[in-house]
């Protein structure tokens, strides 16, 4: 997984005594949202092997940047959970202070390809923190699992 001009991703997981968690990074607010997403999926399943074979369009609106993430991030693992899909990569098409239209890219899961890791219930706003500092962006999000 990488950014569309190729620099790689950015985000590390997160030790919590209940639930899991992850810290992202990105250049800009899109690739925060991004680096946010892609992490969400590499907790869910493999993603060493997906083709970006449908290009699925996730929406969300939220009142301030935490609560759209959060609703973001819900919606992308509604299609990881309930449409049953496998996203290798998203591409942010617009993105203000309440809401967001997103590309996912990807394919449907397959068992065998796309090994479960984690079964992530929700995103929660349990020290949820987004901030910029210097010249980036940097989250952290606590999954409920």
């Amino acid at each position: 997984m990488s950014y569309e001009d190729g620099s790689p991703l950015s985000f590390e997981f997160l030790d919590h005594p209940a639930d899991i968690g992850f810290r992202a990074y990105g250049p800009s607010l899109p690739g925060l949202f991004i680096n946010c997403a892609c992490a969400l999926v590499s907790l869910v399943h493999d993603v060493s092997d997906i083709t970006s074979a449908q290009r699925i369009p996730i929406a969300a609106e939220g009142s301030d940047y935490e609560s759209l993430l959060v609703n973001f991030l819900n919606e992308v693992l509604y299609y990881i959970d309930g449409k049953r899909l496998a996203f290798g990569d998203f591409t942010i098409q617009e993105l203000d202070d309440v809401h967001i239209n997103c590309i996912g890219l990807g394919e449907p899961r397959d068992n065998e390809r796309h090994r479960s890791k984690v079964v992530v219930k929700a995103v929660t706003y349990h020290q949820l923190r987004i901030a910029r500092e210097g010249d980036h962006w940097i989250a952290e999000v606590y999954v409920d699992i």
